[in-house]
C-alpha cells in the first residue's frame, strides 16, 4: 500500500507451484501413517503368535518358556523404543532378533519340525515388519520438496498482496487485502505444519501421532 505496488498475477500458477505439491506431501505422510499402522498390526500379532507357540509346546519347561517370553518382550519392547526416537541404527534390533532365532535352534530337539516351521514363518513375518518399520521410520517426504514448499510459502504474501489489491480495486479498504492475504497464510502455514506433525507419526508429540503403548504385549 506504501509503494502503490499492485499487478495480476494468474492464482492458477501460484495454486500449482504451492498447493498441489503441499497437498501431495500430505497425502504422501498421511499414507505413510497407515502403513505404519498396519505394519505395526503385523508386528506385534506375529510377535504373540510365536510366543503362543512356544508356550503350548509341552516339551519346554517352564523356565524355558520364560526365556522365550522375555526375549520376545525385548523385541516388542526394542522395536517401539526404536520408531520413538529418531536413530537411524537398527543394529539393536538385529542382535535381539537373532536372540531369538538362537533360542529356538538350541531348543531344536525340544520343538517339533512342525512346530518350528510355524514358528520361523511368524518370525519372518516380525522380521519383515520391523524392516518395513524401520524403513518409515528412516526414509520419508524428500527434504529438497518440503524446502520447495516452505520457501514459496513465504515468499507467496509478496506475489499475492499486489494481486488482491489489483483485483479489488478499492481505495481505503487496505485492511480487506491484508486480511485475505493473513487469511491465506494462515491456511498454508497450518497444512505445512499438519504434514510436518504426519511426516514423522512414531514421536507422541502431534495429535495425530501413533500411540505406541497400544503395540506392546504387555499393555
Amino acid at each position: 500500500m506504501k509503494f502503490d505496488l499492485k499487478f495480476n498475477v494468474d492464482l492458477t500458477l501460484l495454486s500449482i507451484a504451492i498447493i498441489f505439491p503441499l497437498v501431495f506431501t500430505i497425502r504422501g505422510s498421511f499414507k505413510r501413517r497407515e502403513k505404519a499402522l498396519e505394519h505395526l498390526s503385523d508386528f506385534i500379532s506375529s510377535v504373540k503368535t510365536v510366543k503362543y507357540f512356544l508356550l503350548i509346546n509341552e516339551t519346554l519347561t517352564p523356565v524355558q518358556k520364560e526365556e522365550a517370553e522375555r526375549l520376545l518382550v525385548e523385541i516388542n519392547n526394542k522395536t517401539l523404543e526404536h520408531l520413538a526416537k529418531r536413530n537411524n541404527d537398527i543394529k539393536i534390533l538385529d542382535e535381539n532378533s537373532h536372540m531369538m532365532y538362537k533360542f529356538v535352534l538350541e531348543k531344536e530337539n525340544l520343538i517339533p519340525y512342525k512346530l518350528k516351521d510355524r514358528i520361523f514363518k511368524y518370525m519372518k513375518a516380525m522380521h519383515e515388519s520391523i524392516e518395513n518399520l524401520h524403513a518409515i521410520h528412516t526414509h520419508r517426504t524428500p527434504i529438497s520438496l518440503m524446502a520447495y514448499c516452505e520457501v514459496f510459502i513465504y515468499i507467496f504474501p509478496l506475489i499475492y498482496a499486489p494481486t488482491i489489491i489489483y483485483n479489488l480495486g478499492i481505495q481505503g479498504a487496505d485492511w480487506i487485502a491484508y486480511f485475505i492475504v493473513l487469511l491465506t497464510q494462515f491456511i498454508l502455514i497450518s497444512l505445512y505444519n499438519i504434514q510436518n506433525q504426519l511426516e514423522y507419526p512414531f514421536d507422541n508429540i502431534g495429535m495425530d501421532d501413533i500411540d505406541l503403548d497400544n503395540f506392546k504385549i504387555e499393555r
